[in-house]
């Protein structure tokens, strides 16, 4: 592999995850984050109470996103090699924490619950 290429990229993907997994997640990536838009444009303004869920779910995703990984490609722990390895988890969590975070915001702004709607009283 001389060059690293988008191409290359997608093959190394659809390698480690298999085809049709890859090609889902990607579906569901690009499907939430158009909900996303949506419910941004839909609703004009961030609501704070549906953000703050959305926060304390990402450490929720990030420990899924490392243990997916993991599971994935046959990983351990002990397997991590140096520091590129450790750097590479932390990105795979943060990935992971604002994928969470940007889901759960999507679904509670979709799907709603009486205390994000502004019906509950506080």
């Amino acid at each position: 592999m001389q060059d690293l290429t988008f191409e290359t990229l997608i093959a190394v993907f659809e390698e480690i995850f298999g085809r049709g997994l890859f090609w889902f997640m990607v579906a569901a990536a690009v499907l939430v984050t158009f909900g996303y838009f949506y419910v941004l444009i839909r609703d004009r303004e961030v609501s704070w109470k549906k953000f703050l869920v959305a926060q304390l779910s990402m450490p929720v995703g990030a420990v899924l996103a490392v243990w997916f990984v993991m599971v994935m490609t046959d990983s351990r722990l002990a397997d991590l090699g140096g520091p590129i390895d450790i750097i590479l988890f932390l990105g795979i969590a943060v990935m992971g924490a604002i994928g969470m975070a940007i889901l759960v915001y999507t679904l509670e702004a979709l799907l709603g619950t009486k205390r994000t709607k502004g019906e509950a009283d506080i």
